[in-house]
């Protein structure tokens, strides 16, 4: 009996995804386009997938690559058990095309993630300076 309650408990911490978001920011746009940047952490023991952003600031916001320096639109981002999914500049990130308003530094920009298996989660992107680079900053 002792292990069969062992065995239940530990089928009962299988949770799925667990995500959260960090670093989330926006450099201020110097056009109709803009871009967002963050990192969506995994703590689950079972991987997500990020399917689409959407944000009042845009009606066409998409999720993009970057491959030998070339930026292509994906329909998904894979966020592994365990793992996390960095959008950071250079690499692959979020793109707010035919912006509504010209958002300017100090302002937070609302968006919507949306996953396979999770709820979405709604994050507010901080409009940083144009040059903002905190991963330039932290190899300094």
């Amino acid at each position: 009996m002792a292990a069969a309650a062992v065995l239940t408990g530990c089928s009962s911490t299988a949770s799925g995804p667990e995500l959260k978001v960090s670093g989330a920011f926006m450099p201020q746009p110097v056009s109709d386009m803009a871009a967002g940047f963050l990192t969506v952490e995994n703590t689950g023991d079972a991987g997500d997938r990020l399917t689409a952003v959407t944000s009042d600031i845009s009606d066409d916001v998409t999720i993009h690559e970057t491959v030998d320096q070339k930026m292509r639109e994906v329909k998904s981002f894979d966020i592994p058990a365990d793992g996390h999914l960095d959008l950071e500049r250079g690499g692959s990130h979020i793109m707010f095309m035919k912006l509504k308003k010209q958002p300017r530094q100090g302002e937070k920009v609302a968006v919507e993630l949306h996953f396979e298996k999770s709820d979405p989660i709604k994050v507010a992107l901080p409009v940083e300076a144009p040059n903002h680079n905190p991963q330039h900053a932290k190899k300094h």
